[in-house]
Order: C-alpha cells, then structure tokens, then sequence
C-alpha cells in the first residue's frame, strides 16, 4: 500500500488519522543470541527513526547481555529485562506499557529470529497512515512463506481460518504477529483484560481491534523461517490457542442470541 492508498483507506472509513508518531519496534527474546545483533542491525537500517526495544526474558544464552551491549552504542535500541520466561503475550504487553510510558506513537511487533523481515516495516507504516491497526499478512494476495513444510503451512492456515469463522473477524492472517499499532488503538484495546499467550495473543488483539471498529488492514509479507536457533512453537501454545478461539466463539454466539442478535457498539 503507498502513500495515496492509505489516504484513500481512511477516507473510506470517514476518518482523518493523525500523525503517526515516534514508532518502537519490540521484539520480544529468549535464547536468540544467534540473531539479536543481525535483526537489530536490519531494523536500524531499514527504518533509521525507529526506536528498537528488546524485550527479554532473562535468557540463558546472554541474549540479553548481547542487547545491553547493542543500546551502549545505539541511543535508539532500548533493552528491557524480565525476570523469566513468561510467554510471548508477556513479552509483548510489558513492551506495549514500556512504549506507552516512554511517549511513543506506533509500537510494532516483531520476531526476533529474522521471519518478520525489517526491510518490509516502511510498508507497514506507509498503510499505518490510514489505520488504526497494520498487520502484515502471509495469505493475502502477494504474502506468502518461505521454507515452510507444508504440515506448518496447514496449521497456519487452518488456525485463521478457524479464528476467522468461528470469531466473525474479517481477516485472512489472524495469527500472524507482525504488526504495526497507533498508540491510541492499543489503549483502547483493553490490555489489563488479555491474559492469552503464544499463538493465541495475536488471535486476541486482532479480533479486540475488530470488535472495537478499529480499521484493520492486511499487507502481504513474506514469513521467512528462521535459520538459527530453536522455534518457541509448542503443542501446548496450539492447544491454548484452540481452547480460548472455541471459547470466546461460542461465548459470542451464546452473548448475541440472548443479546436478540445486537452486536457491541462500533467506533465512529
């Protein structure tokens, strides 16, 4: 999306956005001491006037160690140490308050392991310009994902379309987790409610964001695999996330009929 049709976006909505603001990228880590120094370096370039906060979660490795060195010699990367391991939802809501604390204006999610790739973010923040929440889509026309056995692929694709039907979101990468937020969306999305992890942290901010009429756009990514060290997907991240989409599904159908089918307020 270029600058003219993130104009156009939000004059469909009937909206003018505001400025952007200072953008933060956090990238949540725990054991990514092969990658830490490369990704930051990437993001660095790729978008000068970006702030990095790494997020760490005490990682054995010296992940964290390696970061303090990289915000010595770089004003803009900022490192915050967590106690332990705690999940990536953690991670991430602890990054978002750090953000919000700190006066940022866009907070962006990002891996750390080179899958969300930094040369991708001016894309991100160009559709920004005419949203409230940006997030970068691997099955949307022109997305798509490198080295992926097809059993991941089936997976991925399976779970946003689960979330999608089951949640009445209209978003084709529900899962994925590289995303671009206004401040002003995060602070509406009711943080000190979301007590999911993993896989599912994304499934619960997206439908939030949906659910609150913020206006949500998609923008095809390329998802690479990581090439160094140890994927954080677990089968008890996917039972989680099958858990809370079937819950919070049914918990709507259910609010709606006794509801007499309304639907929550939408923003304006």
């Amino acid at each position: 999306m270029n600058d003219g049709e993130g104009t156009r976006a939000a004059e469909a909505q009937g909206r003018r956005f505001g400025p952007l603001g200072t953008t933060l990228v956090i990238i949540p880590t725990y054991n990514e001491a092969e990658n830490i120094k490369t990704i930051v370096g990437r993001v660095r370039k790729a978008v000068p006037e970006a702030h990095v906060l790494v997020a760490d979660d005490n990682s054995p490795d010296g992940t964290g160690k390696l970061a303090d060195e990289l915000a010595v010699g770089d004003e803009q990367v900022h490192v915050l140490h967590r106690k332990g391991k705690e999940g990536l939802g953690a991670a991430y809501l602890a990054g978002f308050r750090w953000g919000m604390e700190h006066d940022f204006g866009v907070l962006i999610e990002m891996d750390a392991d080179g899958s969300h790739q930094p040369e991708e973010l001016p894309r991100l923040l160009t559709a920004l310009k005419g949203a409230d929440l940006v997030l970068g889509s691997r099955w949307v026309p022109g997305g798509r994902v490198v080295n992926w056995p097809r059993s991941r692929e089936f997976i991925s694709r399976g779970g946003s379309l689960y979330s999608r039907v089951l949640l009445d979101v209209p978003i084709r990468d529900v899962t994925g987790g590289y995303r671009a937020f206004r401040r002003e969306t995060l602070e509406g999305l009711g943080l000190g409610e979301v007590a999911s992890q993993g896989y599912c942290f994304q499934v619960d901010l997206a439908r939030r964001a949906v659910k609150a009429g913020y206006h949500v756009v998609e923008v095809p990514i390329t998802f690479v695999e990581r090439e160094l060290g140890d994927s954080k997907m677990s089968r008890d991240i996917l039972v989680e996330a099958l858990w809370r989409v079937t819950t919070w599904g049914v918990g709507e159908r259910v609010g709606k009929i006794l509801g007499g089918g309304k639907d929550g307020p939408a923003r304006s």
